[in-house]
């Protein structure tokens, strides 16, 4: 990874490098089909879908799924996201936290990812729907690992917090994204004191492990990610997701540098001598990636 930053420019670096293969999945013998029944059965959002997500056909023929509650239209405009943004204009259906129960249930799934999309325009910032969801799909199954992608309440962190804590024990995942420098282009409307904040509560709830995700390759040095991974530490995040940014459409950020395979490596390794108790790092990954292994 370049120690100069790059500045943004109207296309892609380069060709895609051949160390970036979609694991599209074999429907023939998977799980494939089976995910798909359960996701849109019961007319569900997943961050696969509508993040254009490129390790859903691996992820589904797995038999796994990120869902994505709260709608699919997010009231903010990341540079790096596909999902829809606008006014939802509709409450949180609080119907999703049983449907997303049943189709846990026939996908026979031990551990749940829950993500959201921003709901900036809820008293509550949709924390109450990810507290119901959490308790429907452990009505089902005592035992269920959950792990959560929240945003960053804005305005109602410490409520919101405050509502999500009783469903503990859980991993509680919010993204930083981004090096703060590049924060403008790449996450407006977010802060990132606020997501660090929210982090930091996060972890310092019992049975409570800490996640936070990094895209690599949109102009950020290599002293500034490590930075941001001591920040994390410092705030209490045990688990690490270091991924490549793929373009998810023209409208949104360039790619400004692919990373080799053997810098993620590096940075794993660096990872784990800050002391991350679990931490993935590749071109392909992404945050809830493998999320259910235990150790990483």
């Amino acid at each position: 990874m370049d120690q100069q930053p790059m500045k943004f420019h109207g296309g892609n670096v380069s060709r895609m490098p051949s160390w970036i293969r979609y694991a599209l999945g074999d429907a023939r013998g998977s799980k494939y089909g089976t995910t798909a029944r359960a996701v849109h059965g019961n007319r569900l959002v997943t961050i696969c879908e509508e993040g254009n997500c490129p390790n859903r056909g691996e992820c589904w023929s797995r038999g796994t799924a990120t869902f994505m509650i709260l709608g699919e239209t997010c009231t903010r405009a990341c540079g790096f996201c596909s999902v829809a943004t606008g006014k939802p204009g509709v409450p949180a259906d609080y119907s999703e936290a049983e449907r997303v129960a049943d189709a846990a249930a026939q996908m026979d799934l031990s551990y749940v990812v829950l993500t959201s999309v921003n709901r900036d325009d809820l008293d509550d910032g949709g924390a109450g729907l990810f507290a119901a969801t959490v308790r429907a799909l452990r009505a089902r199954k005592p035992d269920m690992g959950v792990e959560l992608l929240t945003p960053d309440f804005r305005k109602v962190v410490d409520p919101a917090v405050a509502t999500i804590a009783p469903e503990a024990p859980l991993v509680w995942g919010h993204n930083v994204e981004t090096v703060p420098r590049l924060y403008k282009p790449v996450r407006p409307g977010s802060e990132y004191s606020r997501s660090l904040y929210v982090l930091e509560r996060a972890a310092s709830l019992s049975g409570v492990e800490a996640k936070s995700s990094l895209m690599l390759g949109l102009g950020e040095t290599e002293s500034e990610v490590t930075a941001v991974m001591r920040d994390l530490r410092s705030v209490g995040v045990t688990r690490l997701a270091l991924g490549q940014y793929l373009r998810p459409s023209r409208d949104k950020l360039p790619v400004q540098e692919y990373i080799h395979p053997t810098r993620f490596k590096a940075l794993e390794e660096a990872g784990r001598e800050m002391g991350f108790s679990w931490i993935k790092a590749g071109p392909l990954v992404r945050s809830s990636y493998h999320a259910e292994e235990v150790q990483a």
